[in-house]
């Protein structure tokens, strides 16, 4: 990379945004940048971090972008409403988005993880940050969230970490089609589903990520992930199950600890009694899946299984906000059918009714899953939980908004589980204090939404005020 090359982060604030600016920054380039969020006095204290870092920011009205040697970077679509981007075509500077400067930064080190996949990845991600950093690998890692390990006052947003240009791990999006600008020494994929692409997409995008790696790491418990070690040339795949003495990393006698979850690992002739300090079956896949990517990196297992054993989890995934006259609050990122089940099954494998606020996302993912949403629900809910749901986020533009939280309330109680839509998130938090009492659990779920953090923290002081 160029050392006086000069960027502007368009959205700087976005989960995916953020990590990418400290990572170009820490390679020498000047970081300048502008969010809607700041402009809105929405999170000022992340702000504050980042001027406090060296980054220069500017209301998101054009006015930052003045120079053709600047390179713009935006989301993942180049929105040309946005001020910003009219301003970098006026004064005649270059336009990238995220995906493709992340692509070009991954593509450039000599040994790179990918790691893609429905679900999991920001956890896999953190772990085989953990696990390289624990074993002296100084890799640069690249993620959509905190992960705590290298979260401390300093690092407040530690969803990157800064180390080497030799090896660089990076959560890889299929969502927008960018995965198949990576080219990755080694290839993670935890599972394949709907999410927001066919199935037919999907089985192109992942099959084209796993060929062009130099080594896959797949998991045989998702039959579409199966499915993709079948057409790699023998030797190519690492694989890893639950159960499965078949797959090459095995996980066996799963027991569900309250802050955690032992298991055994099978590999090959050898045997490890594995520790986590993470919840839910879905980690100990999310484990495997680490341990497989590094042992292709030629990581000793017997060292990366002492590693996970202190990884203390990515911020927003099933955490613990606190306790308070036996009520506890919960905080956590699920947003898709798949996600949501498997924070369900781990929060019911130990006892307590589930109040359950989720704020979708979007609009787009209701109407496009309304079934699964309901269904999903519906199989993992027990009588005497509660599903509360504002309305969908949203920020203006086009969007169709026929299908909101009604729909999947309605169809939720028409099968016998409790469930109320609200106008607002406000309105689902007044509720929640009036029906909370001890023993419950309330579960804070919604992606892409930084807020979501303090409204948890907020609903936690006002039970305790009650």
């Amino acid at each position: 990379m160029n050392q006086d090359a000069s960027y502007f982060f368009c959205g700087i604030g976005g989960s995916g945004m953020l990590p990418l600016a400290l990572i170009v920054q820490a390679q020498g380039a000047r970081i300048e940048g502008s969010d809607r969020a700041l402009d809105q006095g929405r999170t000022p204290e992340k702000f504050d971090w980042l001027r406090a870092h060296g980054v220069t920011l500017h209301p998101q009205d054009g006015s930052g972008v003045t120079r053709p040697d600047q390179i713009v970077i935006a989301t993942g679509a180049v929105e040309e409403t946005v001020p910003d981007i009219g301003a970098a075509r006026r004064v005649g500077a270059t336009i990238k988005t995220r995906p493709e400067l992340l692509s070009e930064l991954f593509n450039a080190a000599p040994t790179s993880i990918g790691v893609a996949g429905t679900s999991g990845k920001s956890t896999i991600t953190g772990m085989i940050a953990w696990i390289l950093h624990q074993t002296g690998r100084d890799p640069t890692v690249m993620n959509g969230a905190v992960m705590k390990n290298f979260a401390d006052a300093d690092h407040p947003f530690a969803s990157a970490l800064i180390g080497g240009s030799d090896l660089f791990v990076s959560e890889v999006d299929e969502s927008d089609g960018s995965i198949a600008r990576y080219v990755p020494t080694v290839a993670v994929v935890s599972n394949i589903s709907l999410d927001h692409k066919s199935m037919e997409e999907l089985r192109d995008l992942f099959g084209g990520f796993v060929q062009r790696a130099a080594t896959a790491v797949l998991n045989l418990d998702n039959p579409e992930t199966a499915a993709l070690a079948q057409e790699l040339a023998p030797g190519k795949a690492i694989t890893f199950a639950l159960g499965e003495e078949a797959a090459d990393l095995s996980a066996h006698d799963l027991q569900p600890q309250p802050t955690g979850m032992r298991f055994r690992l099978i590999e090959g002739w050898s045997e490890f009694d594995v520790r986590l300090n993470v919840p839910g079956a879905h980690n100990v896949a999310n484990a495997l899946a680490a341990l497989g990517a590094v042992k292709a990196l030629g990581v000793s297992t017997a060292e990366a299984v002492k590693a996970l054993e202190s990884f203390a989890g990515i911020r927003r995934r099933m955490e613990v906000v606190g306790t308070v006259n036996a009520v506890t609050v919960i905080d956590d990122f699920a947003h898709n059918p798949d996600k949501i089940a498997a924070t369900l099954k781990t929060l019911h494998a130990f006892d307590g009714r589930l109040l359950i606020l989720f704020q979708p996302h979007g609009f787009g993912p209701l109407k496009l899953m309304r079934r699964e949403f309901i269904d999903g629900f519906v199989g993992l809910m027990r009588e005497d939980d509660v599903l509360l749901m504002p309305e969908p986020v949203y920020y203006g533009g086009t969007t169709d908004r026929s299908v909101g939280s009604e729909a999947i309330a309605e169809g939720v109680r028409e099968a016998g589980r409790q469930a109320e839509a609200l106008p607002d998130r406000a309105a689902c938090g007044d509720r929640i204090v009036e029906m909370a009492r001890p023993g419950d659990r309330i579960l804070v779920m919604g992606a892409r939404d930084d807020t979501l953090s303090s409204f948890a923290a907020d609903l936690l002081e006002r039970l305790g005020a009650r």
